[in-house]
């Protein structure tokens, strides 16, 4: 057998670039995770060819290392098939190994048998490749453990390439303990399939083919180039993303800063952004003794506006407001908007009367109409102006004072300005004591409900009542919704209210039925806010379930300027309402908003006519005309016709002609306790 020597230093080489090669893998498994897309097919060849390279040259520059007493030479397309393989080999197992979130067991395996098949043919072939004879004999055992450990080499390889390719912190350490073993087991593999080739002491060299001399260097220059310039590719495109990744993380965070300081519907500044500004325009202004006004603005009939036509016309009104107020303003004012039809202006350097002057500018220019689509909207503007340092040296003061004004300016008529005077804190403050007594009313049961009586025309008895909300102050009297209602809505506290108000009146009723009325019924309006609850059906269905009444004998009531707002969510809900079996009421109906071809999709039960056609009513005015018309309607759609405001015997004789089915008033009966009912139904008026 011919004896066979091996040159350290390519040995050494080799086993340098089995772990550069491995290495290599690694950072590329790595970098297809890292991407999506076509970035990440496209290191997919890129790799594959890196890798096998890598490997092929391991393998090569071990056989170049085999030092015989022959010239040897190799075939050259074995040795470049032996190549191919490699590379394909190496693309295959890599796309096995990153590609996917999961390395399931197929997939392991088939990516294992994959690369280890590709790198014992690559060996093979390349063995196959040495152009000598007679041909090389082979122990079949050490052929055998060749191909085991191709095989358990190219699993661990897969296994560390998919566990080992997320950039988490000491992963590179990781990762070149992960290349030293896969370069041994490589290796290992390669040197073992060495030592099973035996070759004939006759042995020849064909002198066709590559000569080893040559190869020996361009080949360790070529592979180490190729894999060199792939760790480089892919550390510049880490940096790349880490860059591009902190450059959105930069730009994401200035637009939330812009998104948190702006308003959303306006693109006004919002309460964050004034309040900022505000400070530093007050520590210039004592700096530089400058004057300053800060305004407090409120849009009068805004509520209306928005009941009516609904909120996509309301926020419309609102854009076009803000952008009306800037149009009005110095270029060196701050607009901004705190929320729903409240807006604040800052005037720099801006004494008493051009603060006034100002004001009085954009009082004017609100006042004017907004032609919006097809509507042509009014509303008007309530100013309240504070002065620094007349009215207060800071923020918070200057704000609370402005917003006193402005109330002032409220309850003196709307539709202009004033500015802060002292004796305004009282009325503010009692307002504010107003609302912190509300938020503290329904733990004290200071709340109660009067019950109004409804009756079929030409009938003594009541068909049922409508409960009215009222208060019971400990100091300031029973108050009526006006007074109290407009702050719950403002604080959302009005759906606990409403839930309240539901869960009494079913009780009452409840007490009702045993005392021997169990024909009554009950009816509840519903706020805005409370129909727009989530919770609204599980709210009734258990005040129902609680008390045990039947649905029937409980009626919502829903305002018709409610309703039409947003009319399939409306009938959504009204809809899931009535398949309770609660009846449903439109209240306020008649003012001019409904949508009749809407109306008819709504499961309501029947219409409550606004009380404003009701106070003027006569037997031959227009009014009487159009309820008719509300009657033939309502009779149509299979609804009934309520009237309420009903204060005079005239509007009781008019309203039974005309073929209402139920009346409610003063006439017929004021609204009681609970505890006054039954006397006064025994003694009707």
């Amino acid at each position: 057998m011919l004896m066979v020597n091996w040159d350290g230093i390519l040995v050494t080489v080799s086993l340098i670039v089995a772990f550069i090669a491995s290495f290599t893998a690694l950072d590329i498994a790595g970098r297809m995770a890292a991407v999506r897309g076509r970035r990440a097919l496209l290191w997919l060849p890129g790799g594959g060819a890196a890798m096998g390279i890598g490997i092929w040259a391991m393998h090569f520059i071990g056989m170049l290392a085999m030092m015989m007493p022959l010239t040897t030479r190799y075939d050259i397309p074995l040795t470049l098939g032996s190549l191919l393989l490699a590379i394909v080999g190496s693309a295959t197992a890599l796309w096995f190994a990153a590609s996917r979130a999961v390395l399931t067991l197929r997939r392991w395996l088939a990516g294992t048998l994959t690369l280890g098949g590709s790198i014992i043919g690559m060996h093979y072939i390349g063995m196959r490749a040495l152009l000598i004879s007679p041909a090389i004999r082979w122990d079949a055992l050490l052929v055998a453990v060749s191909c085991v450990v191709a095989i358990g080499a190219s699993g661990l390889a897969l296994w560390l390439a998919f566990h080992l390719r997320r950039n988490l912190r000491g992963v590179l350490l990781l990762r070149l303990g992960a290349a030293l073993v896969m370069g041994i087991a490589v290796a290992g593999m390669h040197y073992i399939g060495m030592a099973a080739a035996h070759f004939s002491t006759h042995s020849m060299i064909d002198h066709q083919g590559f000569s080893a001399q040559g190869l020996a260097v361009w080949v360790t220059i070529i592979t180490l180039s190729i894999l060199g310039l792939t760790l480089l590719a892919s550390m510049l495109d880490a940096q790349l993303q880490a860059a591009k990744l902190a450059y959105r993380l930069t730009r994401a965070n200035r637009e939330l800063k812009q998104l948190a300081m702006r308003d959303g519907l306006t693109g006004l500044p919002n309460r964050i952004m004034l309040e900022q500004q505000l400070d530093r325009s007050l520590r210039r202004a004592s700096r530089e003794d400058h004057p300053l006004a800060l305004m407090f603005m409120d849009l009068d009939g805004f509520k209306a506006v928005n009941d009516a036509w609904g909120h996509h016309i309301g926020d419309r009104l609102l854009r076009a407001v803000a952008e009306r107020l800037n149009d009005n303003l110095p270029e060196t004012a701050m607009l901004a908007r705190l929320g729903g039809d409240e807006f604040v202006v800052m005037l720099n350097e801006a004494n008493r009367a051009q603060a006034g002057q100002v004001a009085g500018t954009l009082v004017k220019a609100i006042d004017a109409p907004f032609d919006l689509a097809r509507y042509q909207l009014r509303v008007s503007l309530s100013v309240g102006i504070a002065l620094f340092p007349e009215h207060g040296r800071t923020r918070k003061i200057l704000m609370l004072n402005a917003d006193a004004a402005m109330y002032h300016t409220k309850q003196s008529g709307r539709n202009g300005w004033h500015f802060f005077e002292p004796a305004m804190h009282t009325l503010t403050q009692h307002q504010l004591q107003l609302a912190t007594d509300l938020w503290a009313a329904l733990d004290r049961q200071e709340l109660r409900l009067f019950y109004q009586p409804q009756f079929s025309t030409g009938n003594q008895q009541p068909l049922g009542f409508e409960a009215l909300l009222r208060w019971q102050h400990p100091t300031r009297g029973l108050l009526t919704p006006e007074k109290f209602l407009a702050r719950a809505e403002k604080t959302g506290l009005i759906v606990s209210i409403g839930n309240w108000v539901i869960n009494e009146a079913c009780r009452q009723l409840r007490q009702w039925h045993t005392g021997g009325h169990p024909e009554w019924s009950v009816a509840v309006n519903l706020s805005a806010l409370q129909f727009q609850q989530h919770d609204l059906l599980n709210t009734v269905r258990d005040a129902l379930a609680r008390h045990q009444l039947p649905a029937g004998s409980l009626t919502l009531e829903i305002a018709e300027s409610v309703t039409m707002r947003d009319p399939a969510f409306s009938q959504q809900i009204i809809a899931a309402l009535a398949s309770l079996g609660v009846r449903i009421a439109i209240d306020n109906f008649g003012i001019g908003y409904a949508n009749l071809l809407q109306l008819k999709h709504l499961a309501a039960s029947e219409l409550k006519i606004d009380r404003n056609f009701i106070n003027s009513l006569r037997a031959d005015s227009e009014d009487a005309t159009v309820v008719r018309a509300m009657l033939t309607m309502a009779h149509g759609l299979n609804l009934d016709m309520v009237a309420e405001g009903v204060e005079t015997a005239e509007q009781q004789q008019l309203l039974t002609r005309l073929g209402f089915t139920t009346l409610q008033g003063y006439l017929l009966g004021k609204p009681l306790p609970a505890e006054r009912v039954a006397q006064a139904i025994a003694s009707p008026p």
